[in-house]
């Protein structure tokens, strides 16, 4: 279905994207793709589907045939009758602003009768199970089921060949179990599916072989069976997360005698005539600790944390730290949000300034020894915008403490992280909470949970359905939300 031979490809700015790639993929396999950031996956992805040569400029070497046709010299719309492609932001390949108008879209370009493309539209709604997000405003969907229309838009074509880039990125654990069974859907019809991924323990019992990169290069491949017997701290040396969530072991920790405890009360919002998008009467959370806050899409937690940064008011809310209560008004001051794109939050013209723009006193924390502490110190004199991921997000981290802000949160800081960079947030989240700082973790990733908080907040329907301290034995309790 799939034959690669002596690939080699570099961007138009001199990067080097691939080299010397040479892989056959047989019809019907399920094709892992993983290896840390930047060695290659994405630009694998765009060989396939004919984004590379066609929309990105190179120099490509080599032959690609997929599905008998040689991509480079076909154009892409002819190949699109037959590759289907799923990316890491499905509000990329939108095109309408309503459901049912973009899973008809790809057939419609593709001039497939009207009475076909309604047939299509039944067919693959019942089997991937989106059929009561027919007929929906998209821009009113969650992130999950924004996916699944994505996945859907692909399938209403029919294609020989899957192509999806980081799919479980913005997805909760509901959301990549409706992608699992998408994955497995195609497989039983004899689909090829490949898949580039971070996030590997939903797919490890599904995929056929797993191709490891680095650096542009295939490193290794290896069976799936292979890849479930192989050790998580092995698959860490290689920048791979586990594939198995069971095998992590829980390195944070929770003080016995903690004392200390900030109680956040009256959190109750709604958005319109809607349901409560929050429901909390009174919850407390370990002042100095770190929290995690997990959920499904849609489950209230962005609507938490607006009203713990004071961004929307509910009426009599307060959150009592150290005996004093703080209004909606007060917590503006209160707390710092690190955004999920830190883009959004950086404006200077240094990271110094950066990092000194967030200091609300003169007499505030050194700011040179805090960009130390975050390795930030060499580049004080770099534009914000020039830093790696990694980079942008140590300086958003450093500007939280430099605000002298007792409350840090993070809005799923790991998003489409590997394992490396993954512990390198952990990692700064420990820094901070050896300041005593408060921190709050919106987040989807288990690994990064069992790595750095030591309290659970579980919200369903904006209410609070459990929350319990994060000890070994209540990991299973946490893992069991991930995995059933």
């Amino acid at each position: 279905m799939i034959k690669l031979s002596n690939v080699s490809f570099t961007y138009a700015n001199g990067s080097k994207g691939l080299k010397e790639i040479n892989l056959e993929i047989k019809k019907g396999e399920v094709i892992l793709l993983s290896g840390g950031s930047g060695c290659g996956k994405t630009t694998l992805t765009k060989l396939l589907n004919g984004i590379i040569p066609h929309y990105q400029a190179g120099r490509l070497e080599g032959s690609i045939e997929v599905a008998g046709m040689d991509i480079p010299n076909i154009p892409i719309y002819r190949t699109a009758a037959k590759i289907g492609s799923v990316f890491q932001n499905p509000k990329s390949q939108f095109f309408n602003t309503d459901t049912t108008s973009e899973l008809a879209f790809a057939c419609e370009n593709l001039g497939v009768h009207p009475d076909d493309t309604i047939k299509r539209i039944k067919k693959v709604s019942k089997a991937l199970s989106i059929e009561k997000l027919l007929n929906r405003n998209i821009f009113k969907l969650s992130g999950g089921e924004k996916q699944k229309i994505a996945c859907g838009a692909a399938a209403a074509i029919e294609p020989e060949v899957f192509v999806l880039d980081e799919p479980t990125s913005n997805l909760d654990s509901e959301g990549i179990r409706n992608l699992r069974e998408s994955v497995l859907y195609w497989k039983s019809q004899g689909k090829t599916v490949i898949i580039a991924e971070h996030r590997i323990y939903w797919i490890t019992d599904i995929c056929d072989r797993v191709v490891f990169l680095s650096n542009g290069e295939i490193s290794s491949i290896m069976s799936g069976s292979d890849l479930r017997n192989k050790p998580t701290d092995e698959l860490a040396k290689m920048g791979v997360r586990t594939g198995n969530l069971n095998s992590i072991s829980y390195s944070a920790g929770f003080s016995d005698d903690h004392k200390k405890w900030i109680d956040i009360r009256n959190f109750i919002y709604s958005y319109g005539k809607r349901f409560k998008a929050a429901d909390i009467s009174e919850l407390k959370v370990p002042q100095g600790g770190v929290t995690a806050l997990i959920g499904k899409n849609g489950a209230g937690k962005s609507t938490f944390c607006s009203l713990m940064c004071g961004l929307i008011r509910a009426r009599k809310s307060n959150v009592v730290m150290d005996g004093i209560s703080y209004t909606a008004r007060q917590r503006l001051s209160l707390c710092y949000m690190v955004m999920q794109d830190v883009n959004h939050q950086l404006f200077t013209e240094s990271v110094l300034d950066e990092v000194e723009l967030s200091q609300k006193e003169e007499e505030g924390e050194n700011v040179e020894e805090i960009l130390k502490a975050f390795d930030l110190y060499e580049l004080k004199e770099r534009h914000p915008m020039s830093l790696s991921g990694g980079q942008k997000q140590r300086c958003a981290i450093a500007s939280a403490v430099a605000s002298g802000s007792k409350i840090v949160i993070y809005d799923e800081p790991t998003s489409g992280l590997d394992y490396i960079h993954m512990s390198e947030v952990a990692a700064n989240i420990e820094k901070i909470k050896k300041t005593g700082r408060t921190q709050i973790v919106v987040t989807h990733d288990p690994e990064l949970i069992l790595k750095c908080c030591d309290y659970v907040v579980h919200l369903e329907e904006g209410a609070v359905k459990e929350a319990y301290r994060l000890g070994k034995e209540n990991v299973s309790k946490l893992l069991d939300f991930f995995t059933n």
